[in-house]
């Protein structure tokens, strides 16, 4: 039994995070104090000065030696030297994949591959903060995030689908599912660990064979996770990884040996991605853009909605797809709410994305920075009030301070372009018609966010909203058991749960 707490203890008081004026701050103010710093060590992470390309289960040269550089956005400094692919090099990863497919892969049971899947899963955890670390350094977002949210996430998709594998035959009830062949999968540079998981644990899952391309700007995590097949024994040719420019994406969605397209990124290459398998049998999946409304009614709880906000749209530098970058405040309460989100953002902390206690860490690359100083410059230039708080940017690397416009209209261009950065745009609305409404004005519909205490409405208006995922009382968080997808202009089909088992898979009757 506990003992029970003595007179001491309970005059024991937490210390104040607001000054009394007898301090001489001025009553009510906050306390000023600084976070030390609290690195995180790179040594865990050992680069190679040059890689190669994963083809058939070995590292090999570009067939031309060409090689680009991946840097670090923080430092803007070289990391290592990538192969550039060829289209011949995406050829011989296609090749490798088909023979892999139809010799050994596509034969083995689903208890087989399951054991590789699990091995893969225990590796990603047992070098979790070897990727995390590596993730930071390679794309700049902060190492808590790579560490508590990305990494694990990686692992508890291999997890779960090992968990499908030799489950096919109960997945889809009378029908009898086979594998695809090749995949052709092409990921972005926001979550290059995480989409990567996102994509192959379910083709393997189901008997195919991958070639994937990642980011021109972090190939990396992607290039040690080649390490991480080569330590589970997955047999030569089951994955293959092939890095270089947009085109070379391309090669892979046009070639004949590819069955399967799985693309995540920018509605315009979607487009084109679309255009490219037009006319053939290949299967594909497009998760694309998004400008997600996150609505807050006047009974939601402001406070969890603030933080709900932030999350929705900083995490990650707000370089994520389904951001909430569309706040829809219902007028009654948007003044309180706006004093707390100014608040909010005061404290969130700008810098080096290996300090732990980073909030926001740098841009993805130089061009993606321009990008969102143009489309905020837009804001400023259209009537848009803008809020940034004051903080100081480290003197190298890429790196934009937390942003909030008000007084934004539907017309302006931060209110229906996708920035892909931390800019939030503030609305209005009286009525929950209206809020539908705004919300539905947009050619996206990936994700939306509604902030209230009434069930009734979450469920009347989710029924409403043209949007793939609706989080309620809460933003961004994801599960592989739960599928992920969008309509309208960001995209077809779903990854994650069943439903991205079912991407992966050709249906027969028994």
């Amino acid at each position: 039994m506990a003992a029970m707490a003595t007179e001491t203890d309970r005059r024991v008081v937490p210390a104040p995070d607001r000054s009394p004026s007898s301090w001489g701050l001025g009553d009510g103010q906050a306390i000023p104090w600084e976070y030390a710093p609290a690195p995180e060590s790179s040594e865990i992470v050992t680069l190679k000065e040059r890689y190669g390309l994963f083809i058939d289960g070995r590292d090999v040269p570009a067939s031309d030696g060409g090689t680009f550089a991946s840097v670090n956005p923080a430092t803007e400094l070289t990391l290592a030297h990538v192969a550039r692919a060829t289209a011949t090099d995406a050829d011989r990863a296609v090749k490798a994949a088909r023979r892999a497919q139809t010799r050994r892969w596509g034969n083995l049971s689903g208890k087989e591959r399951a054991k590789y899947l699990f091995r893969i899963a225990r590796i990603l955890q047992e070098r979790s903060r070897e990727f995390a670390v590596l993730e930071s350094m390679d794309s700049g977002k902060p190492i808590k995030e790579s560490r508590d949210v990305d990494v694990p996430l990686a692992a508890a998709h291999f997890w779960y689908y090992a968990g499908w594998a030799d489950k096919l035959d109960y997945a889809f009830p009378g029908r009898v599912a086979r594998p695809l062949g090749v995949a052709a999968q092409i990921i972005p540079w926001n979550f290059p660990l995480l989409m990567l998981s996102w994509k192959i644990a379910p083709a393997l899952a189901a008997g195919n064979t991958v070639v994937l391309k990642p980011a021109s700007t972090t190939p990396l995590s992607a290039l040690l996770f080649a390490d991480v097949c080569r330590q589970a024994d997955l047999p030569p040719g089951v994955v293959n990884i092939i890095t270089g420019p947009g085109e070379i994406g391309m090669s892979l969605v046009t070639h004949p040996g590819v069955d399967k397209v799985a693309f995540t990124g920018s509605t315009e290459i979607g487009k084109l991605i679309a255009r490219g398998v037009a006319g053939t049998d290949k299967a594909l999946t497009l998760e694309l853009g998004g400008k997600a409304a996150n609505i807050v009614f006047d009974d939601a709880p402001l406070d969890q909605a603030v933080e709900g906000i932030v999350n929705g749209i900083y995490f990650n530098q707000g370089e994520v797809c389904c951001a909430g970058s569309r706040l829809l405040a219902q007028e009654s309460i948007v003044e309180p709410l706006i004093v707390k989100l100014k608040d909010r953002l005061s404290t969130i902390r700008v810098g080096d994305p290996l300090d732990k206690n980073t909030d926001v860490g740098a841009i993805n690359s130089k061009s993606q920075l321009e990008k969102i100083t143009e489309l905020v410059a837009s804001g400023v230039a259209e009537g848009a009030e803008l809020y940034q708080p004051a903080c100081d940017l480290p003197e190298r690397g890429y790196f934009f301070r937390p942003t909030l416009f008000t007084n934004v209209a539907q017309s302006h261009r931060i209110a229906r372009e996708e920035i892909f950065g931390p800019v939030l745009s503030v609305l209005t609305f009286r009525t929950p018609d209206e809020a539908v409404e705004k919300a539905n004005n947009t050619v996206y519909g990936l994700s939306a966010g509604i902030w209230t205490d009434k069930g009734s409405r979450i469920l009347e208006m989710v029924g409403r909203m043209r949007a793939g995922v609706v989080w309620a009382n809460t933003f961004n968080r994801f599960d592989p058991t739960s599928p992920f997808g969008g309509y309208k202009e960001s995209g077809f089909g779903r990854e994650g749960g069943l439903h991205g088992l079912l991407a992966y898979v050709r249906l027969e009757d028994r």
